[in-house]
């Protein structure tokens, strides 16, 4: 049971991938068909079996009542041999003392009376001298009586009557030189000689021709369709095709038939499918075997399938060509339904819903309308929600920075005024202005990576002043990547992280890299750091929210940057952080590859990212 369900698992999920219908319509005319067709199937098949089993019935009767009464006749003309031996030896043989007494005269009589049937008559004393024959009585020479067949199987078994198979009678000189074929009949018999009793044989050689002719008359014209006589050790008698069997140039099943049942049966010879029936005759244990080709039984059948795979297949027509009708009529509003709602689906947000049809589709109209009334005011209220959001969240990472930072960059700037140092502290105030007109950028949340790096640059030359030096900073930024677009203040918090987190602390020199390179349609930027590193209970605390990571410098977390990133570009981008003890951190920003312009800034601005990617691939193409 187990198994079965198993397999119809296997059958939905193939039939769902494979053999799904694309439309409804298409999916009531296929299952009308299918289960009309199966239906009708199943009972085309039922019928057609049960007509083909009543075929073959009727097809073992006849075989059977051809073979019973076949053998009946055969029994019959056996009966009457038997009579025949039987008459000579309890009538005459019984009766006469051969000492003083002769069988001619009663042989020949008994001869004469069915001389039709009979070839010779003839008896033996237990020496194989020969005591009466009729109709000749003259032995040919050189005969070794003892070692024939007939006559060590009649006195090795003397209370049976014995049979033989088909042979040519070479006992008798005979006048007319012909050969004749017989089937010995032979039985021990008591002869008695002066009174005393010796063991003798009596033989009756009976006409092969009449069992010949009883068997033909089973057989008909058809050469596929025959019956044949063999004995009970599988020697056969009779067949139609004997010549061609005794030339080894046809072959019978008859060694395996001799050992079946009385009865029928299908077997396969030489590759051929046979029905066979088997009638055992009384007295000799001999059997009747017919046998009929499946071929010629299935010949018979070809009118009759090829007519009901005609029926079907014009009834199968008729229920699709009719199926595609009545579906196509219930099936017309949905489709028209379908097509508004696919109108809705590439981007109309504003589609002529179709409302009509029977009352359910009709409904299912109304309420489509009714949602997409809905969905659209629902999308200008995310809209409007999620601007709002990223407006806030931006002031509020722009009223992050930290006034301790500006106090320390101002208290350096008065104090190489006062040491009279005017360079730089030209080069501090303009690195600072530099930093909040960037910060600021007309109140873009996006701009290029060119400014986001500036910027960077800016913020790591004040702190590099105010640090006296103690790390170095390297940017190697491909330029292929300068003009691409980004969220802005990204680059300079991780650098600010990288500073007190990283090389702060640090015994020696510290080095910060920031790298920018692109791969396929994705921009990398990276801040390395050789600094004391972090565990990996923190970097996994690093991008969770709530996380209580203690913070300093400007306050604004990592996870801010990688919140803000993905707000803008999807959940697919963010941050990477590696990190270990006292070998460094790597924070990796992962960006879509997006070349600034004012329409871009425009689209991303709007939160239309998913428009914008769909522009690009048309250009692509």
């Amino acid at each position: 049971m187990k198994k079965i369900k198993e397999y119809q698992k296997k059958l939905m999920a193939y039939i769902t991938k494979y053999i799904r219908p694309q439309s409804i319509q298409m999916t009531i005319s296929i299952s009308f068909t299918v289960v009309a067709v199966l239906g009708m199937g199943t009972i085309g098949v039922s019928l057609y079996n049960r007509f083909v089993n009543q075929m073959e019935d009727m097809t073992i009767e006849s075989s059977e009542q051809l073979l019973n009464q076949t053998a009946i006749n055969l029994e019959t003309y056996l009966r009457n041999m038997r009579r025949i031996s039987d008459a000579m030896y309890y009538s005459v043989i019984k009766n006469k003392d051969l000492a003083t007494e002769t069988l001619e005269e009663e042989m020949n009589l008994l001869y004469e009376a069915n001389k039709d049937n009979l070839i010779s008559i003839a008896c033996y004393t237990n020496s194989g001298e020969l005591v009466a024959a009729a109709p000749v009585a003259t032995e040919k020479e050189i005969l070794d009586i003892v070692h024939q067949e007939w006559f060590t199987e009649a006195v090795g078994q003397m209370e049976n009557i014995h049979f033989s198979t088909p042979h040519v009678q070479n006992l008798f000189d005979n006048t007319s030189y012909r050969y004749y074929w017989v089937v010995s009949l032979s039985q021990a018999v008591e002869l008695t000689n002066r009174g005393n009793s010796t063991l003798g044989v009596l033989l009756v050689d009976m006409n092969y021709s009449s069992i010949e002719q009883l068997l033909n008359k089973a057989n008909t014209d058809n050469s596929s369709e025959y019956v044949y006589l063999m004995d009970s050790n599988g020697e056969i008698i009779y067949h139609p095709k004997q010549k061609l069997i005794y030339t080894d140039l046809y072959e019978e099943n008859n060694l395996a038939a001799v050992n079946y049942e009385d009865g029928s049966r299908q077997e396969q010879f030489q590759g051929e499918k046979r029905l066979i029936t088997v009638k055992t005759v009384s007295y000799t244990g001999w059997k009747i075997v017919s046998v009929v080709p499946m071929s010629s039984f299935n010949m018979g059948l070809s009118g009759t399938r090829q007519f009901a795979i005609l029926f079907v297949s014009l009834a199968m027509l008729m229920i699709i060509v009719l199926n595609q009708l009545v579906s196509a009529r219930i099936t017309k509003p949905l489709q028209k339904l379908n097509e508004s709602a696919k109108e809705w689906e590439a981007g109309n947000m504003n589609p002529h819903i179709y409302v009509g049809g029977s009352l359910e589709v009709e409904h299912l109209g109304k309420t489509l309308r009714s949602t997409v009334e809905q969905v659209q005011q629902l999308m200008h209220d995310i809209l409007v929600e999620q601007e709002e959001k990223r407006k806030s969240e931006l002031d509020a990472l722009q009223s992050q920075i930290n006034p301790h930072f500006l106090y320390n960059t101002l208290d350096s700037i008065v104090w190489m005024i006062e040491g009279e140092r005017y360079e730089d502290a030209v080069f501090m105030v303009t690195q600072l202005a530099s930093l909040f007109r960037i910060s600021l950028s007309r109140g873009k949340t996006i701009i290029r990576i060119e400014d986001e790096i500036r910027h960077a640059k800016n913020y790591m030359n004040i702190q590099k002043v105010r640090y006296k030096n103690i790390f170095r900073i390297d940017f190697r930024i491909e330029e292929e990547i300068l003009n691409c677009c980004t969220v802005k203040l990204v680059v300079q918090p991780l650098l600010e992280n990288a500073i007190y987190y990283g090389v702060e602390c640090m015994d020696g020199e510290g080095e910060i890299e920031v790298v920018g390179c692109r791969r396929g349609d994705e921009v990398y930027i990276e801040v390395k750091d050789n600094g004391i590193g972090m565990p990996k209970e923190t970097v996994d605390a690093l991008l969770t929210e709530n996380n209580r990571v203690r913070k300093k410098g400007s306050g604004v977390g990592i996870i801010n940057v990688h919140n803000r990133i993905q707000l803008r570009f999807g959940k697919r981008y963010g941050l990477e952080i590696e990190s270990r003890p006292d070998e460094g951190t790597t924070v990796r920003i992962h960006l879509p590859y997006i070349e600034y312009s004012q329409e871009t800034v425009g689209l991303l601005e709007g939160g239309k990212l998913k428009q914008l990617k769909g522009e690009r691939k048309d250009d692509e193409k």
